[in-house]
């Protein structure tokens, strides 16, 4: 099922508050306690960029549809200040299914685009609407690598993560997120949208694909986790972020080809990088450095 909003959506509410589960739902999440060995867990980190090349292979282009839907969902995507051009930078661009049609209907920006898998950048290479004087794409595991070899440092007004953060491992989604910082302008956001706690396809997983508590494997080796406000809140904040929105979004989506209709549950926030939060953390740093170089010098100046 598409992660998207589509005209199937039938029912939408944005909510501070989870999903209340079925007696049959609730028993079986608590009957699937299990995870995969450590071998096998650390097996699938290693194979990861490999697992979503082979995504790519399969699926090429026509696994997700455009996402038109982003404008109406992030207003600050249509925000400019007068003359200048908005710089966005889309961690996990897939094949482009965000970023062509945004530089189609906005002339006035600029896309760094970056992803895991190298096929799914040569995609967005290899598409006629690839324009180097407005993109740049590259391939980035942006839980490690230098983004600042691509993307400059503080020069970034909007940065997204639709459906991304979830496919990172938890003990390196922190750095995912301090890596995103680094590259904002103060006052810059990060627009995100991912699964929220008790979404179908969470529902759906049978025992032997669970990891963590809230962290699956699919059965082509690629990963979600499936988020809390109160958790997304938390890395936020410890990234750095100011918090401005975070909420869950409920939906009703109708599968018609299966005769379905399931609870979709996605986390949609905007976090930001605020010049007051970025000075004071200078400063603090500042004020380490001083009382550190005071007690290797000592209070009579003789170190």
């Amino acid at each position: 099922m598409s992660d998207s909003p589509t005209d199937n959506d039938f029912f939408s509410v944005v909510t501070q508050s989870l999903r209340e589960l079925s007696t049959e739902e609730q028993e079986k999440l608590d009957k699937d306690k299990q995870v995969l060995n450590d071998f096998k867990q650390n097996k699938l980190e290693k194979e990861a960029e490999k697992n979503w090349d082979l995504f790519y292979k399969r699926n090429t282009t026509k696994f997700f549809k455009d996402r038109h839907w982003t404008k109406r969902e992030f207003t600050e995507l249509t925000h400019f200040k007068d003359g200048e051009r908005l710089v966005v930078f889309e961690v996990g661009c897939g094949v482009g299914n965000f970023m062509f049609p945004l530089l189609e209907e906005e002339q006035n920006v600029f896309f760094y685009a970056c992803d895991f898998s190298k096929r799914a950048v040569e995609f967005v290479k290899e598409n006629p609407k690839y324009d180097k004087d407005r993109c740049h794409a590259f391939q980035c595991d942006i839980t490690q690598d230098v983004v600042t070899d691509n993307v400059p440092a503080i020069s970034v007004d909007v940065v997204t993560m639709i459906f991304v953060l979830s496919a990172i491992h938890p003990d390196k989604m922190i750095m995912a997120l301090k890596n995103i910082f680094e590259v904002l302008k103060p006052d810059g956001c990060l627009l995100l949208r991912d699964y929220g706690l008790y979404d179908y396809a969470m529902l759906r997983f049978t025992p032997g694909h669970k990891l963590a508590e809230n962290f699956y494997v699919r059965q082509d080796g690629t990963k979600a986790f499936y988020f809390t406000i109160e958790k997304l809140t938390s890395l936020a904040s410890e990234a750095g972020f100011s918090v401005n929105t975070c909420e869950y979004v409920h939906r009703k989506t109708v599968n018609k080809k299966e005769g379905l209709c399931v609870p979709r549950i996605f986390v949609q926030a905007k976090f930001v990088k605020q010049i007051n939060h970025v000075y004071s953390d200078r400063k603090s740093q500042l004020d380490s450095c001083f009382e550190n170089v005071k007690l290797d010098i000592g209070e009579d100046g003789v170190s």
